[in-house]
């Protein structure tokens, strides 16, 4: 029974290893899509989340430590908004608007690292002042065709990818399929390192 579990489950590895290959482009060279870390790192990361999911707020402390301690990685977050809070698509939005104003990493880091659960959406814009946005310049670029287009994108690609829940890591060209409390960040970075040609 156990060599017929490993079976299925390497077949299903197979299957969404095949996915993520034929989506790479979408995936890793989307120039809407914001990102932290090393713009030209070796190791890159894709990383389905919502700015409510308690699930992603837990694991945000070690993506920021994995961040520091290793300057070969980028990291892609893509916006993913499933959970029901009104604040969810707002943030998405928001974080996205703020790329125009190079301001991504931080607030991007600020809004998953807030204590509030769920978060209020009056605290999406303040947390865009404490990090330096300019608010207004924010509201108004949030409501771009643009930015709900690439909202639009990132759940097309998550359906494609058959990504349900956040957070959900894509390491190596791999979905890591553990549940994120249980997530070695250090240790996937590695084999996917070791593995490349």
């Amino acid at each position: 029974e156990q060599a017929y579990q490993a079976k299925i489950d390497a077949d299903k590895a197979a299957a969404s290893d095949k996915l993520v290959a034929k989506n790479a482009d979408a995936l890793f060279h989307d120039p809407a899509s914001g990102f932290l870390g090393n713009a030209n790192g070796d190791v890159t990361i894709v990383q389905f989340f919502d700015y409510n999911c308690g699930f992603t707020k837990r694991a945000e402390p070690r993506v920021e430590a994995l961040l520091k301690a290793d300057p070969n990685v980028k990291l892609i977050p893509r916006e993913f908004t499933i959970e029901p809070a009104e604040s969810s698509p707002i943030a998405g939005r928001a974080a996205l608007a703020s790329i125009a104003q190079g301001k991504y990493a931080e607030y991007h880091q600020a809004l998953l690292m807030a204590p509030e659960h769920p978060l209020p959406t009056p605290r999406v814009f303040e947390i865009a002042t404490s990090v330096g946005l300019d608010v207004a310049r924010l509201k108004k670029d949030m409501e771009a065709p643009a930015i709900y287009a690439q909202i639009i994108a990132n759940f097309n690609l998550a359906r494609a990818l058959r990504i349900f829940q956040t957070p959900t890591f894509i390491i190596g060209g791999h979905i890591v399929t553990q549940p994120s409390a249980q997530i070695d960040f250090p240790a996937l970075v590695a084999a996917a390192r070791a593995a490349k040609p």
